[in-house]
């Protein structure tokens, strides 16, 4: 491997182990959407916006341009259509339309690429993400947020799909289940149901 590969491979690390610890490599905050600015680009996708908070913290961290990946037709708000909606793209290797890529793709040398786990696999808008932007010859750092049940088959398939660039180990973070708070919502209201 080049030099030049072990110097951001080396960047990639330091900057996914500073989020962790909470700790700022950047001499200033990047906010919200902002593309442009440097060679190093987090693109990420959010449901709960537990991904989002990694995203932002890599962001500020590395000085990296931030690129929020959003769906051209919004996915459900309602957590059960938006599972069975997600569950329908995976089991048919869906590709749904964004609604914004990046630009100028090329500028970047290292890219930071975050999404939930969505019924056990990589979600669809990162299959399209992948689909049309050049990766090939980057260095891609996967950040992977999930409610319990691990990475599923996202790691693989993301390999399979982004053959072209190297790919670091994950960032991997357990977050809070929607579905068990749901569990749990139900449970307390039959509960508290002869009170009501």
């Amino acid at each position: 491997m080049d030099e030049k590969f072990q110097r951001s491979r080396r960047e990639a690390f330091q900057v996914l182990i500073a989020a962790a610890a909470g700790l700022s490599f950047a001499s200033s905050p990047v906010t919200a959407q902002t593309l442009g600015r440097s060679n190093q680009l987090v693109a990420y996708l959010t449901r709960s916006g537990n991904t989002r908070v990694v995203a932002e913290a890599l962001s500020r961290n590395v000085g990296a341009d931030l690129f929020e990946i959003r769906t051209a037709e919004p996915y459900p708000v309602d957590y059960e259509a938006h599972v069975d909606l997600a569950q329908r793209q995976r089991d048919a290797e869906a590709t749904p339309r964004l609604a914004e890529g990046v630009s100028d793709m090329a500028r970047y040398e290292t890219v930071f690429l975050g999404f939930p786990i969505w019924g056990g696999a990589l979600p669809a808008p990162i299959r399209t993400f992948v689909a049309t932007h050049d990766l090939a010859g980057k260095i891609l750092v996967p950040f992977i947020t999930h409610g319990g049940y691990g990475t599923g088959s996202a790691p693989e398939t993301l390999a399979a799909i982004a053959a072209d660039a190297q790919i670091l180990q994950p960032f991997i973070q357990e977050c809070d289940a929607e579905r068990d708070t749901l569990r749990q919502i139900s449970t307390w209201l039959a509960d508290i149901d002869q009170e009501l």
